[in-house]
């Protein structure tokens, strides 16, 4: 039997000093790394997938931090406008890795977005792209892809974080959810190239959904709708598998399902599918996988407001690792 353990994690931001930063900012950045490798290393994960990396040079220094066990990685070419982007760390050789950030061509994908000057104009791709790898380990072959959707947090043109009026906060809000929407469709997509006619490779998607599993956002990763893991359907197969991913929401536990906490309300934001050959059928039920939101991992996750430069000077991300355990 093979054991397989992934991790998702918003880590907030992680982007290496300038040039010449003062020894205050140069600090927080080491004092970060070594949370997130101190974190990393006690969950130990097979695979970690990250949000929120500012491109390759903060990932290389964070697996110095880690001494050499996470040697693999790959690095999205397509950062959002702040420059953050998705990663992987693996402990295993990295297969195939892929870009995935445009729009496939369908009316659901037809979408807009505001210029800085407040011009609507049309999107093409992903705000942050998404990527895919695949690893092996001990005969065990895995397809992860993770992302980061579109924000819940609003921009409003010029870069403001709040609305002059009401109508613009409704406009605003209202192409965002389109636009996430988009990218999880376009999410659903690529995944369905890689689970329609494959009954051999697993696959997970993992990351910052930037919504709870119950928003019409996230169930659209899902797929055909039925067998959610907690239901007595759960252990029925029906012609559904093949293209569904289940969520591993539900077996959190209740207590720790959550992984952040905006303005008091705690939200299961950072979540992990996984397709059918991950639970495999013993006496006509499915194995129950494990999996977990790490809130511990610092002092009491803080709840946050809608303005992210209160978040400057926070070594720990605002975000708790998850983490799936599989055994195969």
């Amino acid at each position: 039997m093979t054991t397989f353990i992934a991790m998702t994690w918003n880590v907030e931001n992680l982007f290496r000093p300038t040039l010449g930063a003062d020894e205050a900012n140069v600090e927080l950045y080491e004092r970060k790394l070594e949370v997130l490798a101190r974190v990393i290393a006690e969950l130990s994960p097979d695979v970690v997938a990250l949000q929120e990396v500012g491109g390759e040079e903060p990932i290389q220094d964070l697996q110095e931090a880690l001494d050499g066990t996470y040697v693999h990685r790959a690095v999205s070419a397509f950062p959002d406008g702040r420059g953050i982007r998705v990663a992987f760390l693996s402990q295993f050789a990295i297969q195939a890795p892929a870009d995935l950030a445009d729009f496939p061509a369908g009316p659901a994908l037809e979408v807009r977005e505001l210029s800085t000057t407040g011009e609507p104009r049309l999107v093409s791709r992903m705000g942050r792209g998404a990527l895919r790898i695949r690893v092996a380990k001990e005969g065990l072959t895995v397809d992860l892809i993770t992302a980061h959707l579109k924000s819940k947090l609003l921009t409003f043109p010029g870069g403001r974080f709040f609305p002059e009026n009401e109508a613009e906060r409704a406009q605003v809000a209202g192409l965002a959810l389109e636009r996430r929407t988009a990218e999880a469709v376009t999410l659903r997509m690529r995944a369905n190239e890689l689970l329609e006619g494959n009954a051999r490779t697993p696959l997970l998607v993992l990351g910052d959904f930037n919504d709870v599993p119950e928003a019409q956002t996230s169930l659209i990763l899902n797929g055909p709708p039925g067998n959610e893991v907690g239901t007595q359907a759960f252990h029925t197969r029906d012609e559904g598998d093949d293209a569904r991913l289940f969520n591993l929401a539900p077996r959190i536990p209740e207590e720790r399902r959550f992984s952040r906490i905006e303005q008091g309300r705690p939200e299961l934001l950072d979540q992990i599918l996984a397709s059918e050959e991950f639970f495999p059928v013993e006496d006509d039920r499915r194995r129950l996988q494990e999996a977990d939101s790490h809130v511990d991992f610092r002092d009491g996750l803080p709840s946050v407001g809608g303005d992210p430069t209160e978040r400057e000077k926070d070594v720990a991300p605002d975000h708790a690792p998850v983490t799936a355990t599989f055994e195969l």
